[in-house]
């Protein structure tokens, strides 16, 4: 008697991306196949560095400040922050990308391919995201979903979070200061199987050739738990309001041109029903989070932004 073999979805989806013909492995960057928050423009960034500096101001000012972008992808994110810190800021700050992929020159960038321990701001911009995660198909005796995916039917399948969860309770414990995950995702009162693909700007179903980007929703009420401490869940739509990222239209000419197309970038990236739905998951260490951000609703997921296929 013959069986066959229990396909292995993390070892699966771990070689399309990242094997040796994986698809960041080869080089393609998350901008050739999808809209993201650094791409809109350099709100993102600005944000990031006001963050930035409240974490630097609540830790004292150290002699270096770190910012570690991880996933960096083709560095867009990292780039702008280096290029618009100013003051003594500027003069402190070591930008550091992390990718598995080929690094980009850019200037003021250091590529590395593991979370170096740092102190200042880590961010995993839509990086959890992309970890690998092994798939079940309910009913399930797995932990991880006993306890993070209970409702789980019979014959429905889910991604167990445990490979994010150890990724992000690692990158937190790495810094001495403050670690924000940016992501979409989805709590336990609302878990969905979400496993899909991404190819030249479009939605694809998920295939395990190298061909496309493999991604689903993280689960951050369980990556929030494994890293423990200080930390809150809060929207970026919020998140970027209470940072000072304004979307306001004022004076003639071509500052009302200028104006008018900051607000439009701002309400992209603020937008409910697309990037403002985002996550942002912050963590302290050694800091505390109410010194970086006031009192938020918490992030709720937005049901218009599952997108499996």
């Amino acid at each position: 008697m013959h069986t066959c073999p229990v396909f292995d979805w993390e070892a699966a989806w771990h070689a399309a991306l990242y094997g040796p013909d994986g698809f960041f492995a080869r080089g393609e960057k998350p901008s050739s196949h999808f809209r993201t928050s650094p791409l809109v423009g350099p709100e993102l960034a600005e944000a990031l560095l006001e963050l930035l500096s409240r974490v630097d101001a609540a830790l004292g000012f150290p002699p270096v400040v770190d910012f570690v972008d991880v996933g960096a992808g083709g560095g867009e994110l990292a780039f702008a922050v280096r290029s618009l810190a100013t003051g003594s800021l500027a003069s402190r700050l070591r930008v550091t990308a992390v990718e598995l992929g080929p690094p980009v020159s850019l200037p003021g960038v250091r590529w590395t391919t593991s979370v170096p321990s740092c102190v200042g701001l880590l961010v995993g911009h839509e990086w959890l995201d992309s970890i690998p995660c092994p798939v079940v198909t309910g009913p399930s005796s797995d932990p991880w979903i006993t306890r993070w995916w209970p409702s789980l039917a019979d014959g429905a399948q889910a991604e167990v979070g445990a490979p994010r969860d150890a990724a992000w309770a690692a990158a937190v414990s790495s810094v001495r200061g403050a670690a924000l995950a940016i992501d979409y995702g989805h709590l336990v009162s609302s878990r969905r199987f979400t496993l899909t693909g991404y190819r030249a700007g479009r939605q694809v179903p998920p295939v395990f050739d190298g061909s496309c980007d493999i991604t689903a929703h993280v689960a951050f009420d369980a990556c929030a738990a494994a890293a423990g401490g200080d930390w809150v869940l809060v929207s970026q739509r919020d998140a970027l309001a209470a940072l000072g990222v304004a979307g306001d239209v004022s004076g003639s000419g071509w500052d009302w041109l200028e104006s008018a197309a900051r607000a439009g970038r701002v309400a992209e990236l603020r937008d409910p029903s697309g990037l403002g739905s985002f996550g942002w998951l912050l963590h302290g260490n050694g800091v505390e989070v109410s010194e970086l951000l006031p009192v938020l609703p918490p992030w709720r997921p937005n049901p218009a932004s599952f997108s499996g296929v």
